[in-house]
């Protein structure tokens, strides 16, 4: 027996089932699709009718009855400074687009990149603002299609308002998963709330040269750290249900990769072999696709091989989607059309766009031709075919339906301010930069500093400088506070402590002079502390690439001033790219890395210097001597290794051919020992796991956070493989005496590489295993066999 409300239930479905195949066989005619549209569900059997339909059907209702000119506008989601000159022009335009009433023939947008950014009031603003598009959207337009809302969040939600965490290299320098996935599920909180879908530039491939300025938006060299880190930001963001109202999109850049050009320039190309791109930039796409799920990638600016990947069905199409199995939106990089035309692949955008599509970029975030009535005339006559168009368009809506738009395309002001910026959020921004620094020097523990020393003399174009703290993608202005390195050290002391500032220089440029002023300071003082790196605006960041990694302008000639005095002096790193600084590392006694730090940085930087934090950071970069040793990392081929250390050959003529610091290095002000290294089993078959255990014990007299890093070496094997690789990391927490194990397990994933055919393979033979604290501080070393 059925009840009465199941029968009713099963009607309307059958009812609606006849309809949607009655529209099927229907024309584009107007009226039958406003006849279709003016549908309504009967009341108290809306949600049993919802879920007797599906997702997919749905989409393909929605997808029947849309005009091309529907169909294009979603294909859109543009940047608000491409739309109109001024902002109130802005505004407006993106009203208009909401609607379907910007560009002749073309249908309402699809989304906006952006739109959150321009509001620079705070949450509040925001979230109203994005609710108002969307009531133009749900309540003006013939099909009511509901808006994607697409931001930044490199190092969380690039709007007004919301918490600015450290970047690229400081985040990859905690070595801690766990951390990276609070600090995405922030962002990702603090972007929905406010209406936001999709968070972006979340820079997963390994930054292989540093030269290039938006490697600073990267967190490692390293393919499998990067692995970790991306699978972590995923899961951090996006959870188990991306119709959450705390959940956000994770959308990955830049596929498959643009962090090694040619010179380290912005967009030059990327001459890599297949097997790199393999073994090298595709295992963090993997871990953040194949693995966790992301539903957003961004493609890459470069060529690859030649061929630009806006315009790839190979690497969009055959590699993403058929082999990674990515089941989400590709978007388009900004101006990323152009491409095929400053590259000379096509002459026209009306080229352009037909090439991209086809290819597999979803949206277009730049307002460009091509994908707005250069699109529709590549229709009309037949270049490219409706259904191409489709495919897109079903993989739009498709995502709209999923983050359950549909039901619920508005947010929750009050909870939008409620949300953002907490207490909570804050704390973990510190916690963060805290983690992130790395102690490179510290010669005759020169640090901790005393709080109650007498006098300190805080020196540099970096110590009372919010703005170089937060690395790019920060919103300008930023609502809150940001503390620098000089009030954090003001905070930290004691009341009797005399704290003296001087600039000293500026980062770039000749325009400010005043070393003599900081060597008179630091004459005076009984520690001098020179806070040097880089500039957030104008040497660090997308479209800021650098020929040398040397400290530019008198940065370096101010270093050796206030060293002349003979005072204590302390050098500390606010960058987003390793600095290649030879002569301070040779004399300045301590140095402490603290990268993009973040708004909470001035007290991170202070706690490490005042011994109130542990440094615990490790380098997940190389640091290179000079720029002419580029690219450099650790995982090196052999022939390198032999090259330099067998005898035969040499260094270079003018310098070292190591780095200033390794992978993996980090000082602490507590001492660890390695001991009982355990390798089970000794011998295994080609499918076997091994399982790899040390001891860790804290031998000095503080608490301290040590990274165990596991690193293996295919002795013999058919294909040139690197002298070591990263494959498993832990860290520890440790009072002093206190001993701990840290465990490994290695599968066949980690021992294989990609053989002769590209064919990922186990190959039967002796495995090193070295356990330590750098890539090259090994403490301890086993192997065991594959056997056949």
């Amino acid at each position: 027996m059925i009840s009465s409300k199941q029968s009713t239930t099963l009607i309307l479905i059958t009812v609606f089932s006849l309809m949607i195949s009655i529209s099927y066989a229907q024309s584009y005619e107007t009226d039958a699709l406003q006849k279709k549209n003016d549908f309504q569900w009967p009341e108290g059997n809306k949600m049993e009718l919802t879920l007797a339909y599906s997702i997919d059907q749905k989409v393909e209702d929605l997808l029947s009855r849309m005009t091309l000119e529907e169909k294009l506008g979603q294909l859109n989601a543009p940047v608000y400074v491409n739309m109109a000159k001024t902002r109130p022009e802005q505004v407006d335009a993106i009203r208009k687009f909401a609607e379907g009433k910007l560009v002749a023939n073309i249908g309402p947008a699809g989304g906006f990149w952006a739109a959150a950014h321009m509001i620079t009031k705070g949450p509040r603003q925001q979230a109203e603002f994005l609710n108002e598009l969307q009531k133009i959207a749900t309540e003006k337009t013939r099909l009511k299609i509901p808006l994607l809302f697409f931001e930044e969040g490199t190092h969380g939600l690039l709007v007004a308002g919301a918490t600015v965490f450290p970047e690229g290299l400081a985040i990859g320098s905690t070595w801690n998963t766990n951390l990276v996935k609070q600090i995405y599920s922030v962002a990702a909180r603090e972007g929905r709330t406010r209406g936001v879908h999709f968070l972006g530039t979340l820079v997963v491939e390994p930054n292989r040269d540093p030269r290039l300025g938006r490697n600073e938006e990267g967190y490692s060299e390293d393919t499998y750290l990067c692995s970790k880190i991306t699978e972590a930001i995923v899961k951090g963001m996006q959870g188990d249900d991306i119709s959450a109202d705390d959940k956000a999109i994770s959308l990955l850049c830049h596929f498959p990769g643009q962090s090694q050009p040619v010179s380290g320039l912005e967009r030059g190309p990327m001459e890599i072999s297949e097997r790199s791109l393999r073994e090298v930039f595709l295992p963090p796409w993997t871990a953040g696709i194949t693995k966790a799920g992301a539903l957003g990638v961004m493609a890459t600016y470069p060529s690859i091989d030649g061929l630009p990947a806006h315009g790839s069905e190979r690497l969009l199409t055959g590699i993403l989607r058929n082999e990674l199995g990515f089941n989400g939106l590709v978007m388009c990089e900004g101006g990323g059309l152009g491409i095929l035309v400053y590259e000379k692949i096509v002459s026209t955008m009306k080229e352009a766009g037909a090439l991209s599509l086809k290819a597999g970029v979803d949206v277009s975030i730049w307002n460009e031709s091509g994908y707005l009535n250069d699109m529709r005339e590549n229709v009309k006559e037949g270049k490219v075919s409706v259904e191409t168009v489709d495919r897109s368009v079903r993989r739009i809506l498709r995502i709209k339906y999923l983050l359950g738009l549909f039901d619920n395309p508005y947010v929750d002001v009050e909870k939008a301010v409620r949300e953002s910026y907490t207490k909570e959020s804050r704390e973990l921004a510190l916690q963060t930069a805290r983690e992130g620094i790395v102690l490179l020097k510290n010669e005759n523990s020169l640090l901790p500093i005393q709080k109650n020393i007498k006098s300190i003399a805080v020196i540099g174009p970096n110590a009372d400088a919010k703005r170089n703290q937060l690395g790019d993608y920060t919103i300008n202005p930023v609502l809150q506070d940001v503390v620098t390195v000089l009030e954090g050290i003001r905070k930290k002391v004691s009341p009797q402590t005399k704290v003296s500032y001087v600039k000293g220089c500026e980062i770039i440029g000749s325009d400010l002079n005043e070393i003599q002023k900081a060597v008179n300071a630091a004459k005076k003082a009984s520690i001098a502390i020179v806070v040097v790196g880089e500039n957030g605006e104008k040497t660090n960041g997308e479209g800021h690439d650098v020929a040398s990694l040397d400290l530019t302008g008198f940065q370096e000639e101010l270093i050796k001033a206030v060293h002349s005095t003979g005072t204590p002096t302390v050098a500390v790193l606010i960058n987003g790219r390793p600095l290649s600084i030879r002569w301070t590392a040779e004399n300045i006694p301590a140095i402490v890395e603290a990268w993009n730090c973040g708004e909470q940085g001035g007290d991170a930087i202070a706690d490490v210097l005042f011994g109130d934090y542990n440094p615990e950071g490790r380098l997940p970069i190389t640091v290179p001597r000079h720029s002419g040793q580029l690219p450099m990392y650790y995982n090196q081929m052999p022939s390198r290794d032999y090259w330099i250390n067998s005898g035969w050959g040499q260094a270079y003529i003018d310098m070292p051919a190591s780095p200033l610091w390794e992978f993996g290095f980090g000082l602490s002000y507590t001492s660890f020992e390695y001991s009982n290294l355990q390798i089970s089993p000794e011998e295994i078959g080609p499918a076997g796991e091994v399982y790899v255990s040390v001891d860790v014990k804290n031998s000095g007299e503080r608490d301290g956070k040590e990274v165990v890093q596991l690193y293996i070496n295919d002795v013999i094997s058919s294909m040139s493989t690197p002298v070591k690789e990263l494959k498993g990391f832990e860290k520890l927490s440790l009072a002093p005496g206190e001993k701990k194990t840290a465990r490994f397990r290695l599968t066949p994933e980690h021992l294989s590489f990609l053989d002769r055919h590209l064919e990922p393979v186990v190959e039967p033979g002796m495995f090193d295993v070295m356990v330590g604290s750098s890539s090259e501080k090994i403490r301890l070393k086993g192997e065991f066999e594959v056997k056949r």
